[in-house]
């Protein structure tokens, strides 16, 4: 806005082309696209090996440590006596004889081994079911509430009526296995179905995708997140029935698991043997965990540009 001599107000276009406003409205334009085009192209790099120690291995070991310390502490000040409270040295007394005689990796591998392989059959199973559960109105109005009630039901409830059924084997195991982490499957993809936003549906059926086209490329890959968080869920419940199981049903021809190692301590009142089985399903727990399902949601986090740097 510029003024005459005469009093008058003149309105001046500063925007024109080659004045100072236009080149800086430009210039915050050409900004603005740049930033743009790096957000789409941020690139992942490698983190250093001295970063990935300080971040992540080395907060779960000083957790460790003080846990340890505190343990020890405990022992010292007589809190409970020997046989309910056994030192830190004892335990490891525990594990090394295991070692020397080699049945650690037995216990672990007995275990593990009708863990996963319950764990797949449960996926195989509840992964049809789930998506037609969550496709098929009829068959969730029927099913979904069992389901549901399933996922809340103990898992060491089953056991009794396998074991009628089935007998002292492996698969009676198996069996728990399935009641217990199928539903969790199930459930979890049907929640991730639940959430899939109509327009994606509806984008696909206009592109041909129908019936199992539909279900692969449209609905399996939008509800990813929500069936990953069933998957996860779905081994804690395989993990923790194949422990009930392995207590309850114990049978010489069914081999030594860390259930069965844990009730060993029980019936021998070995605090040392049963804080040893405790600490090893724990820490099959955490290695499933860290080396499958962490990397995998990662990887689907990372897909989706809801993850950069972790």
């Amino acid at each position: 806005m510029a003024s005459t001599d005469n009093g008058v107000d003149i309105e001046v276009d500063v925007t024109k082309k080659g004045s100072p406003a236009a080149g800086a409205a430009q210039d915050d334009l050409a900004g603005l696209e740049a930033g743009l085009d790096a957000l789409d192209s941020v690139q992942v790099g490698r983190t250093p090996l001295r970063e990935t120690l300080v971040r992540k291995v080395l907060p779960p070991v000083v957790a460790v440590a003080l846990v340890l310390a505190v343990w020890q502490l405990l022992v010292w000040a007589e809190v409970a006596p020997d046989y309910k409270l056994p030192s830190p040295s004892d335990v490891w007394g525990e594990v090394r004889q295991s070692w020397l005689q080699g049945t650690l990796f037995d216990y672990i591998w007995t275990s593990v081994s009708r863990g996963l392989m319950g764990f797949l059959l449960a996926l195989a199973i509840g992964t049809p079911l789930g998506l037609l559960v969550a496709r098929v109105r009829f068959v969730r109005a029927a099913i979904g509430p069992i389901l549901s009630g399933l996922q809340s039901l103990p898992s060491v409830a089953w056991v009794p009526p396998a074991v009628i059924w089935l007998g002292l084997n492996d698969s009676m195991m198996y069996a728990v296995i399935l009641l217990g982490a199928v539903p969790s499957v199930a459930n979890g993809l049907v929640s991730g179905i639940d959430q899939i936003p109509p327009l994606f549906l509806r984008a696909g059926r206009t592109l041909g995708a129908t019936g199992l086209r539909e279900a692969r490329h449209i609905v399996m890959p939008a509800a990813l997140p929500g069936y990953l968080a069933g998957l996860k869920q779905g081994w804690a419940f395989s993990w923790r029935s194949l422990m009930a199981a392995e207590i309850i049903a114990t049978s010489p021809d069914l081999g030594i698991g860390l259930g069965q190692l844990l009730e060993q301590g029980r019936t021998n009142s070995s605090m040392s043997q049963v804080f040893l089985a405790i600490f090893l399903i724990l820490l099959v727990g955490i290695a499933i965990d860290l080396l499958i399902f962490s990397p995998l949601e990662r990887k689907v986090l990372r897909g989706r540009g809801l993850l950069v740097t972790r």
